[in-house]
């Protein structure tokens, strides 16, 4: 087997088994394709002929480079993950990964709105031409469901159950997703008026850009920031920002982790379990504040 034997083997793998997201397979298969060029530079045909020297050269080359501490971490835990798939199955027979350790780094707490900067962001779209009503229906379905902008994009006309409120996301874990009813209209009000005069005839994305295609990562991007500059927010809002916010206030308003996790399409309750800290530090937060006995010395 060549190189690039083993890494198609690998992103089937992710895609199949793992149902890992289009972007975490696009990075994965970055980071493991650096690493055979490296090899290839020093000589080294295939993958099994690796040692943990060469391995802890190659970090330290990113290191060297002035790739961030987040690139160099997530390329360690590719090729960890990399090398222990492929000795798991029998692939290869020595894992040089092994006694590498993961970088640890200092976890960010996610940035997500205020209930009153959601409600004046999904105001600015107006639903009065074909373009507005298909914005304000993307905005709408992204803060419904807290999918991925990726996952937005990749939604099908044929994903909408607008009779039982559901969204069914099929990038990456598939799942159901409940939408509330002001995101139904706005979804229904643009499927019916909307993408007949905007889609192409054979297209099936749910949301197409104005050449009538399925809608870009770079183009509702462009859209978001639009809207983004026109609410004078005071923040730049990226789409991670609205999925934080939909998880933070469905748990400021009771719901479970479990559920969230279902919703979220998180593999480890783990990574779920991070915007509950970051509603904790909030309300704390809030409380040290605003209650008059915690303002006393």
């Amino acid at each position: 087997m060549f190189d690039t034997t083993y890494i198609e083997s690998y992103k089937n793998y992710l895609a199949g088994e793992r149902r890992a997201s289009v972007n975490t397979i696009s990075a994965y298969i970055r980071d493991i394709t650096k690493f055979a060029d490296y090899l290839r530079n020093i000589g080294k045909l295939c993958f099994t002929e690796v040692s943990e020297q060469e391995v802890r050269h190659f970090i330290s080359q990113l290191n060297e480079s002035g790739k961030s501490p987040a690139t160099v971490s997530r390329c360690i835990a590719s090729l960890k993950a990399f090398y222990s798939r492929m000795t798991d199955v029998g692939f290869f027979s020595n894992n040089p990964t092994t006694g590498i350790s993961s970088a640890t780094l200092p976890k960010k707490a996610p940035r997500f709105l205020s209930g009153a900067d959601i409600v004046h962001l999904l105001e600015q779209p107006e639903p009065r031409d074909p373009k507005g009503c298909r914005d304000k229906a993307m905005l709408e379905t992204l803060y419904a469901t807290g999918i991925r902008v990726s996952e937005l994009i990749s939604l099908d006309l044929s994903d909408t159950n607008l009779d039982t409120g559901l969204i069914t996301c099929r990038n990456g874990r598939i799942r159901a997703i409940p939408i509330y009813e002001a995101a139904v209209k706005a979804i229904s009000h643009y499927i019916e008026f909307s993408r007949p005069t905007l889609a192409l005839s054979h297209e099936d994305a749910l949301f197409v850009n104005t050449a009538g295609a399925r809608m870009s990562r770079q183009g509702f991007w462009k859209i978001l920031k639009c809207y983004t500059e026109k609410a004078q927010i005071g923040k730049g809002i990226t789409p991670q920002m609205l999925r934080n916010s939909f998880a933070a206030h469905l748990l400021e308003n009771g719901a479970d982790l479990k559920s969230l996790q279902e919703m979220l399409g998180h593999a480890d309750i783990s990574s779920t379990q991070v915007y509950a800290r970051a509603v904790k530090n909030r309300l704390k937060d809030v409380y040290g504040k605003a209650h008059p006995r915690a303002q006393e010395l």
